[in-house]
């Protein structure tokens, strides 16, 4: 008894001096910053010796934008998003109709209670979603009228919409604004784009599209978003002649697109990827972030303001020659069917292309591109590749730079599928777009890219989808000429963004001195 009385007077002993050590001593820790000279030479010595280069200097701009991307990025780990990714109701998949279509892909979009289903043109140039709205000028809605249809287009109409609600001229997101004489009246909206005549206007309504998730596909998986869109009652143009005939959906930048208002909504994150397969069909994924492999380049500003999906072109290359200052700048635009070049580059490609290509040279009528060959698909081989490079050696190669030309029996040549541009920046359309998976990440202002088939099944998804919604598709007879008309962009504002940084401190005295005390306690219980 005596032994044991001894040891537990000195373990209560041993827990009291513990105890009060731990209340006496201070601990102390010192705080290096991530970008300080310190946290440089461990990254240099850790890396080899690499790292120094790639290291921005203390109160540059690389390094607010640094700072600013970690605080993104924490922010988004801490809040996330509702979806990984979103599509619309009917379906991923896009298509193109060819020439009858003007050469643009397209997808069905569910809009209004009850839902009405829209075949709108995707275009990544425009901000606005519109569709044919209690019209006065539109296109043709008969499927008799196109050889690509098996069923009639739809009209829109706010006063048959339960849930339509008519945009007041106040609001923040009407143009007029201002201008308004009163602000109950509704916003009336214009949109004029590139291609001659062409444009939409009318009254913007707010109402709900419904979309799916990656998530869940269970038969109530809907998911249901409020946006602004064109009820449009007057188009004009190529909108009267088989261009977006139901309706086109703005992809682009601005406050009033489809992903801003999902991104704003907290349903994706702000990024969306669009893919274009050779076969004519493609996949469209809102809160697409791309694989962590994909090439990326950022998108550049216009006057201070990130407006477009701008890029900055390095040097365009012909098989492997780069001819001198053959860089530019190029808008990614998927609402443009064709690709085109700055006047000046697109001589020097051309003609580098002209000196490389082992064919004859040819001419067909009603194309509406200068360099065309005769060749049969035996030949094709031949084609000279090109690719345009971006900074840090990021190389997008275009997966075919021809368009081919089909007679009776099949390819009798090609030509060369780019058009000088007007002023000195160009376009990468949406042909130039086909075999890769293109991200456009609105969060990170990068474009992103990888080598895809489009296909739902095989194509490397940030989180694979299971199973598939039924898709109700109309049939694709794809005309063999081109010269459809092209929509280039309407340019549009962009809002900015904050974001704020948690720090969280962990205090590990307490777990070692509790450990010992109970330890003790334990050995004098056992003893």
């Amino acid at each position: 008894m005596a032994t044991w009385n001894l040891i537990y007077t000195l373990v209560l002993v041993l827990a009291l001096l513990v105890m009060n050590s731990v209340v006496a001593v201070t601990f102390s820790s010192k705080l290096i910053h991530r970008f300080s000279d310190e946290v440089r030479a461990f990254s240099v010595s850790r890396s080899g010796g690499n790292a120094s280069g790639s290291w921005p200097e203390r109160g540059s701009l690389e390094y607010y934008k640094a700072l600013v991307n970690s605080d993104l990025e924490r922010q988004k780990m801490k809040l996330g998003s509702k979806y990984d990714l979103l599509f619309p109701s009917e379906g991923s998949k896009t298509m193109s109709f060819g020439n009858e279509f003007g050469w643009l892909h397209y997808t069905w979009i569910d809009i209004g209670t009850p839902n009405v289903s829209f075949l709108v043109a995707l275009d990544a140039g425009s901000d606005l979603l519109w569709v044919p709205c209690d019209c006065i000028q539109c296109a043709p809605l008969s499927s008799s009228y196109y050889d690509a249809l098996d069923r009639d287009l739809s009209e829109y109409s706010p006063s048959r919409s339960s849930t339509s609600k008519r945009l007041a001229c106040s609001h923040q997101l009407c143009e007029l604004g201002p201008k308004c004489k009163s602000p109950k009246p509704p916003c009336p909206y214009t949109v004029n784009y590139y291609s001659e005549n062409t444009s939409s206007s009318g009254l913007l309504v707010e109402d709900t599209i419904y979309l799916e998730s990656s998530k869940d596909r269970a038969p109530n998986s809907s998911v249901q978003a409020q946006v602004i869109l064109g009820c449009g009652r007057m188009q004009s143009g190529g909108y009267l002649d088989g261009v977006a005939p139901d309706g086109l959906i703005g992809l682009g930048l601005g406050e009033i697109s489809v992903p801003s208002f999902l991104a704003k909504a907290g349903l994706i994150r702000n990024s969306f990827s669009l893919c274009f397969n050779e076969d004519d069909n493609g996949r469209i994924f809102f809160g697409d972030k791309g694989l962590a492999t994909q090439h990326t380049t950022s998108f550049l500003p216009s006057d201070g303001k990130y407006l477009t999906y701008i890029v900055g072109v390095e040097a365009s290359c012909v098989g492997n020659s780069c001819p001198e200052d053959s860089g530019f700048k190029a808008l990614v635009d998927s609402g443009t069917s064709f690709t085109f070049l700055p006047a000046e580059v697109y001589e020097k490609v051309v003609q580098e292309f002209d000196r490389e290509v082992d064919a004859t040279s040819a001419s067909y009528d009603g194309y509406p591109w200068k360099y065309c060959y005769n060749s049969i698909p035996q030949e094709s081989s031949n084609i000279p590749s090109l690719t345009f490079m971006f900074p840090q050696n990021n190389s997008f190669m275009v997966h075919n730079p021809v368009f081919f030309v089909y007679g009776k029996e099949g390819v009798v040549g090609f030509c060369l599928a780019i058009q000088p541009a007007d002023g000195d920046v160009g376009t990468i359309g949406q042909n130039y777009m086909t075999g890769h998976r293109m991200v456009f990440d609105r969060e990170n202002l990068t474009l992103g890219w990888s080598h895809s088939t489009c296909n739902e099944d095989t194509m490397p998804l940030t989180t694979a989808p299971n199973g598939k919604p039924p898709n109700s598709l109309p049939t694709n007879e794809q005309q063999s000429t081109p010269g459809g008309h092209t929509i280039a962009p309407a340019v549009a504002g962009r809002a900015s963004s904050k974001s704020s940084v948690n720090t969280l401190y962990v205090d590990s005295s307490w777990f070692g001195s509790t450990r010992l005390i109970l330890s003790l306690l334990l050995l004098a219980s056992v003893l």
